[in-house]
């Protein structure tokens, strides 16, 4: 079985969670790995009234309650059919990574991980799932691969609904009515799109 078949393993990067709390719901039957240095970073956006506050809290219950009393070294089942989350903790530097790149920062951390785990499974396709265009590309440099996270993008603009929409070939009777009180059609008039 070569790895394209196989089920994946996901590194999270904490923009991902901040953009969407319910991510880990997302992805199929890949495995999901959260690097420790994400928790931190969580940690420090649970208290403030925006957005990716809430993000930051609902994603930390969420995985609370998938958890429960269970240990991640394992990992977790997040449900029939589904993969498994863990979360990875000590990993050493890898020493091609910190030839290149200096900083002890959690960008840094993070693809330190995916990198650490791209090399410790073998038999698993790794992948850093980020928003940050810049880690995406450093982690390519690295030879890790990295993709946006895009569950909640639109394949087309033509398909968002815009309030509006072309009715042809009414009976002259029903546009009338749009010219008499109570200046509307009933929508049971209108044909089912």
């Amino acid at each position: 079985m070569n790895k394209e078949n196989k089920v994946k393993l996901l590194v999270l990067d904490t923009n991902v969670i901040l953009h969407d709390s319910s991510c880990i719901h997302h992805f199929e039957e890949n495995d999901v790995a959260i690097p420790i240095t994400v928790l931190e970073e969580l940690d420090n956006f649970k208290r403030g009234n925006e957005q990716i506050n809430f993000h930051a809290r609902d994603f930390l219950r969420d995985l609370d309650e998938i958890t429960g009393d269970k240990l991640f070294k394992s990992g977790v089942s997040l449900g029939e059919g589904r993969g498994k989350i863990r979360v990875i903790v000590n990993q050493t530097w890898d020493k091609d990574l910190i030839e290149v790149f200096r900083d002890d920062i959690p960008d840094i951390r993070i693809l330190n991980t995916a990198l650490r785990l791209q090399k410790q499974e073998g038999d698993k396709t790794v992948i850093l799932i980020t928003k940050d265009t810049n880690l995406r590309m450093k982690a390519k440099a690295m030879d890790v691969l990295a993709q946006d996270y895009t569950t909640d993008k639109i394949e087309s603009v033509d398909k968002i609904y815009t309030g509006k929409r072309l009715v042809e070939n009414l009976p002259t009777v029903t546009i009338d009515s749009l010219y008499t009180q109570p200046f509307h059609i009933d929508k049971e008039i209108l044909p089912e799109i």
